[in-house]
């Protein structure tokens, strides 16, 4: 366990054990069957509660959320105590030593960490504690995931103790990682275009924790207003040679701008593989779309996708036609085929891709 530190955090009305144990009843009764029992948040959303459970696999959405919960508790009252335990080197009466009252009666915030790794010790006590959480006290636990510890994860989400749980899964959609941007630089009073969102995104969409850092550089060197011309001047050559701006040109028929960037894209060190990916997914999105009538906002609900999104696939569409769309798909399958070891040659296979595709899927006439 590692030493107590002073720390802040925000107690709030609703993150005291009364009002917790209020919304784990009502979640009840909408989470019955799948026996979730307590309120389901965002990072975003996190919130104080005499016990919250951080889950999921994107250590990134969980270090926002836990950081964000100490923000909070701080705002609320500057001298709350913060101690951390290691779940995985736990020794038993450890929760209950630190949870007891202080001699001044600060609040406290414990926080777990590898509770995926936990203690046989660890999984007990907590158990027990769930039956009688201390006061002014909350004990946040991180689970990565896996089957290790499933009694206290269960014993958690059916509502004992009166927690919330904070569910951080993997990110794989390229509309979550716009979102994720734009709560970053909203978070920190930021104003950001959506141009400039598209290009960070963009620019960083392989990777999040590179996506996270790249928006809080932003946010810390930049004035009052992000443009795409600020991104460009951080990240030009990370943009320039970015998968989706390939993509776009040869979707745009530009087809010499498209190929004079993917060979500037593989000669900085892009893997074939990824860029296929990039063209895969905006071709996918196409094809959801293509003929789909009613609202940028209904189109994005319906589908799964962000309104800008929307808009730039039915810009994409423009003088496309059915069959042309059907052809493209299949030149990208062929073509993820080739780079990923099933044609002898990646680089040719990703040329003729454009070549088909920046013709809207005609196979252009031999010279």
């Amino acid at each position: 366990m590692a030493a107590t530190t002073r720390s802040g955090g925000a107690r709030s009305a609703g993150g005291r054990p009364a009002a917790s144990r209020a919304g784990a009843a009502r979640g009840a009764g909408r989470s019955a069957a799948v026996r979730v029992s307590i309120p389901q948040l965002t990072w975003q959303d996190v919130r104080a509660a005499p016990v919250v459970l951080v889950s999921g696999t994107e250590t990134v959405l969980a270090d926002r959320a836990m950081r964000i919960l100490r923000d909070r508790l701080r705002e609320a009252d500057p001298s709350v105590e913060v101690t951390d335990i290691a779940a995985g080197e736990y020794i038993a009466g450890g929760l209950a030593s630190v949870a007891s009252p202080s001699l001044f009666g600060e609040p406290r915030l414990i926080r777990v960490s590898g509770a995926e790794k936990a203690s046989d010790a660890f999984i007990d006590d907590l158990i027990s504690y769930l039956e009688a959480p201390a006061d002014d006290t909350t004990v946040v636990v991180r689970h990565a995931g896996g089957q290790r510890g499933k009694r206290f994860l269960d014993a958690v989400r059916s509502g004992s103790g009166g927690g919330v749980e904070v569910v951080c899964a993997e990110l794989k959609r390229e509309s979550d990682k716009y979102d994720f941007a734009q709560a970053e630089f909203r978070m920190a009073g930021k104003k950001v275009t959506p141009g400039a969102l598209r290009a960070v995104t963009g620019a960083f969409a392989d990777d999040l924790a590179e996506l996270a850092a790249a928006c809080q550089q932003l946010i810390s060197d930049t004035g009052a207003e992000i443009t795409e011309a600020t991104v460009d001047r951080y990240y030009g050559g990370r943009v320039e040679t970015n998968a989706f701006k390939v993509a776009d040109s040869a979707l745009a028929g530009r087809h010499g701008e498209a190929l004079l960037t993917l060979r500037h894209a593989l000669a900085s060190g892009a893997d074939p593989v990824p860029m296929v990916a990039a063209f895969a997914s905006k071709v996918r999105t196409m094809a959801k779309l293509y003929g789909a009538r009613g609202s940028s906002a209904q189109l994005a609900s319906q589908f799964g996708l962000a309104p800008w999104q929307v808009d730039r696939a039915r810009r994409d569409l423009q003088g496309w036609t059915e069959e042309g769309l059907a052809r493209s798909i299949q030149v990208v399958a062929d073509t993820d085929a080739s780079v990923k070891g099933a044609g002898r040659d990646p680089v040719f296979a990703l040329e003729r891709m454009i070549e088909i595709l920046s013709a809207r899927g005609v196979t252009p006439v031999s010279r």
